[in-house]
């Protein structure tokens, strides 16, 4: 890989070395994981949109102690969440059988569990402090003061996009490189806006609209699971490729034995956009969780993350009694392909696969 990747410009700029960024994924990353993508030369991450301050810098120094490759730490930009009591009340009552069920009452209140990094001056004073080689943005940006920082602290910035619009407004704020979010991946859309309406660009054909009409590295995202999917991203000019569920089911994740077994079952053959779970639309495999959202006369969903407290609560009410079917468990299309193996195998199998691959289109003069 190295011999035809070597002068990508991205990878210079990030101090990489394999065009493979394992996306962050907050609540199953790790930096036992983090560190074995970055060891082994490509961007390992974590997400810590779901932590406080102190936490992300304890997760940043367990990381640093691990390798000393460049690695990448992911925050939410989220709107803040608007309180609405009438519709989380309204959420709580629908939930009612299902927390009965398993003999524990509802939340009688739910707040916004998770604090956006719009407004999260403890972070941003954390992140100048421990200064992480790379940190990305998820729905949305922190403001032009708060990049500028960051920028000058030397510390590099991707942010995720869904559309072109919204990739013209991350090259506008100056970042320095885009992360094409197909519909197929895992996890949270990043929408600026949840309200707006979601063109569910695919990765390739939004890898090729960004490519062509903004003038940043763009990284390609979603249901990429192997090296030919890796070559087809750098084929179509993406620079590198971010991948999620392939990474999931490797022993360094934090993910319970529900999801894993799951993952590696033809659960992961089915995958579904919800919002039932957090309150954002979010792809998932189909369990328990996702058909209560489908559910006809399933009411509004409170707002992000304030409904991800009620779903929180189910999913650790059933648990507990070893029901894992109401947890988060998040996977893009072709999450079948996941396989079960340490990071560090799993990048030299995927290094070995983009290379037969790339091999393959040679003998066949593409």
């Amino acid at each position: 890989m190295n011999s035809r990747t070597e002068h990508i410009p991205l990878l210079q700029r990030l101090g990489i070395d394999k065009p493979i960024i394992q996306a962050p994924m907050a609540g199953v990353s790790t930096p036992a994981l983090a560190a074995a993508v970055s060891n082994a030369g490509g961007l390992g991450s974590l997400g810590v949109g779901a932590m406080n301050a102190e936490g992300a810098r304890k997760v940043i120094r367990e990381t640093r102690a691990l390798t000393d490759k460049p690695f990448n730490i992911n925050v939410f930009c989220h709107e803040p969440a608007v309180l609405d009591e009438p519709t989380e009340r309204e959420w709580l009552n629908w939930l009612k059988p299902h927390f009965d069920r398993f003999g524990v009452a509802p939340p009688t209140t739910l707040g916004e569990i998770y604090t956006s990094f719009k407004r999260d001056e403890a972070m941003v004073k954390v992140f100048l402090e421990e200064k992480p080689p790379i940190v990305s943005f998820h729905f949305g940006l922190p403001s032009p003061q708060v990049i500028s920082s960051l920028k000058a602290a030397g510390i590099r910035l991707l942010a995720s996009a869904t559309n072109v619009d919204e990739a013209t407004q991350l090259a506008d704020a100056g970042v320095d490189a885009i992360v094409a979010q197909g519909i197929e991946a895992g996890g949270h859309r990043g929408m600026f806006d949840r309200q707006a309406f979601d063109d569910g660009l695919g990765t390739f054909a939004l890898t090729r609209l960004l490519v062509r009409s903004v003038d940043l590295p763009v990284i390609a995202a979603g249901g990429i699971m192997d090296g030919a999917g890796i070559a087809a991203a750098l084929a179509l000019g993406a620079q590198a490729a971010q991948l999620g569920t392939a990474f999931v089911a490797c022993p360094e994740t934090s993910i319970d034995d529900g999801y894993r077994r799951a993952i590696l079952s033809d659960a992961a053959r089915h995958t579904i956009l919800t919002s039932a779970i957090s309150g954002r639309p979010a792809r998932s495999m189909v369990n328990r969780f996702t058909e209560l959202g489908r559910s006809v006369g399933a009411p509004k969903t409170p707002d992000y993350p304030v409904t991800y407290d009620a779903g929180k609560a189910l999913h650790a009410a059933a648990k507990a009694q070893g029901e894992f079917g109401y947890g988060a468990q998040w996977a893009g299309q072709a999450a079948s392909l996941a396989r079960h193996l340490p990071a560090a195998e799993l990048m030299a199998q995927l290094e070995a696969e983009f290379d037969e691959c790339v091999k393959g289109l040679q003998r066949f003069g593409a």
